[in-house]
């Protein structure tokens, strides 16, 4: 397909993190040749059923135009999420930019909660227990694996 919109125009360097369950940040960068006016406005569907939603929360520069957005209360399905950055200028044409993505590979896992651990010095051992994270895309256990780096003090 032929893209309307001079070259250089589109944003760059765009990327998508979720964190702390429920929030998810894109960010992006302005286009190495589009005008200095250009304004960036972020769409997204988060599957084909659903409807397409403008950002309502934009991270801006100093300048003011868009170079973000900060989601809140996202869920994961199972379906790759529709991004689209469109621009805007008095000038000239700006090219958009659109990318598919997996929600669950851009969650940034919070650590496990509820720690416990319990040593029998008769015994000589220890039992170290804990829940595992919360995430946002499932309540299932599996997939899970942790690493414990222990000290001795």
């Amino acid at each position: 397909p032929v893209f309307a919109g001079m070259n250089g125009s589109a944003i760059e360097n765009f990327s998508c993190v979720i964190y702390n369950i429920f929030l998810m940040n894109c960010t992006w960068q302005a286009g190495r040749d589009a005008p200095a006016d250009t304004q960036y406005c972020l769409f997204w569907q988060k599957s084909r059923d659903e409807e397409e939603m403008e950002c309502e929360l934009y991270i801006k520069d100093e300048n003011g135009r868009n170079m973000g957005c900060i989601f809140q209360n996202v869920t994961i399905g199972t379906e790759k999420a529709y991004f689209l950055v469109k621009g805007y200028s008095k000038d000239s044409l700006i090219q958009f930019y659109d990318e598919y993505i997996d929600l669950y590979k851009i969650e940034k896992l919070m650590p496990p909660s509820n720690i416990t651990v319990s040593c029998d010095e008769i015994e000589n051992d220890c039992i170290i227990q804990w829940q595992r994270p919360q995430i946002s895309h499932s309540n299932k256990d599996l997939c899970f694996k942790y690493e414990m780096n222990i000290k001795y003090k």
